[in-house]
């Protein structure tokens, strides 16, 4: 007779997204129906659970990364800005994003030739294939390639390769800090054709303006051009998560789309970006503006 699996995040059916250092003095809880998949791999704890709301959910180490209920609006926003931004993407990187999410949003863009992903943990795609359906559908398509690996060294062995690099990474903390840091950012630059586009995951403005302000700085000492947008999502910290959009173009304009689907194409294939959320979307509130500014 099997056991039914367990987790110490969930206690009296309750997931519990916990963590002192990233958003101290507050939590987020989901109702779990049954725990689909807990173990540990290599480098992670990696939990899937179905919840009574938001459908499956997928976490590692104690932060959810997707529910099937809202995953889309931060995979659409984190790859829509970056290839809208470029005047051609043929040939696409995602660091991280083992679930698939990003490699669905790429895949859309019918210019794009190539779209390769670099995960160090083997174990995200196979439960996101099981466990995750609509974000799977990016591993489907005969233009994706699946790198299993270290992204610094992944990287360091391709320069002038590729037209937009995502980073769909995990918050700077142990080993996923050094994504947020002037190195791989020099790395990723290097990976980049002339007019390259960058996306990475940059926090909340309510919970990591400091963090972002860092980040900023670390991105502008690379890139020319540099700007923060941000999308909302109700099981991520403060309901709202960033992104850093960089180009190697100084004359690039990011808040204004240099492509866009049609009313038409967007509404059957979107769910959350448009284009004019893309301009929106690096619209601040007046206390982030002025702190980014001065960043």
């Amino acid at each position: 007779m099997s056991t039914e699996l367990t987790h110490p995040s969930i206690v009296d059916g309750w997931f519990r997204e916990i963590s002192d250092t990233m958003w101290p003095g507050e939590a987020m809880t989901l109702r779990v129906k049954k725990v689909l998949h807990a173990a540990k791999s290599k480098y992670q704890d990696v939990l899937v659970f179905e919840s009574t709301d938001y459908g499956n959910v997928l976490v590692l180490d104690g932060a959810i990364q997707a529910t099937e209920r809202d995953e889309f609006s931060y995979q659409e926003m984190i790859t829509h800005l970056a290839l809208n931004s470029h005047p051609n993407p043929k040939k696409v990187l995602v660091i991280g994003g083992g679930d698939g999410g990003v490699l669905r949003e790429v895949v859309k863009h019918k210019c794009v030739e190539e779209a390769v992903l670099c995960d160090i943990d083997e174990m995200v795609p196979e439960v996101s294939k099981l466990y995750l359906k609509e974000m799977k559908k990016g591993f489907e398509d005969e233009r994706v390639t699946v790198h299993i690996g270290d992204g610094f060294k992944f990287l360091a062995e391709y320069k002038n390769t590729f037209d937009c690099i995502i980073t769909d990474s995990s918050d700077p903390e142990g080993p996923a800090a050094s994504l947020f840091q002037k190195p791989y950012f020099e790395l990723l630059s290097d990976a980049l054709t002339e007019k390259g586009v960058i996306t990475t995951q940059a926090e909340s403005i309510w919970l990591h303006l400091d963090i972002i302000k860092d980040l900023k700085k670390a991105c502008k000492s690379v890139f020319p051009t540099v700007e923060y947008a941000y999308t909302t999502i109700p099981t991520y910290p403060s309901g709202q998560i960033g992104f850093m959009v960089c180009s190697k173009d100084p004359n690039a304009t990011p808040k204004v789309p240099l492509r866009f689907f049609d009313d038409e194409e967007n509404d059957k294939i979107n769910k959350y970006y448009n284009k004019e959320i893309h301009s929106a979307s690096f619209v601040l509130p007046t206390w982030a503006r002025k702190a980014l500014n001065e960043a």
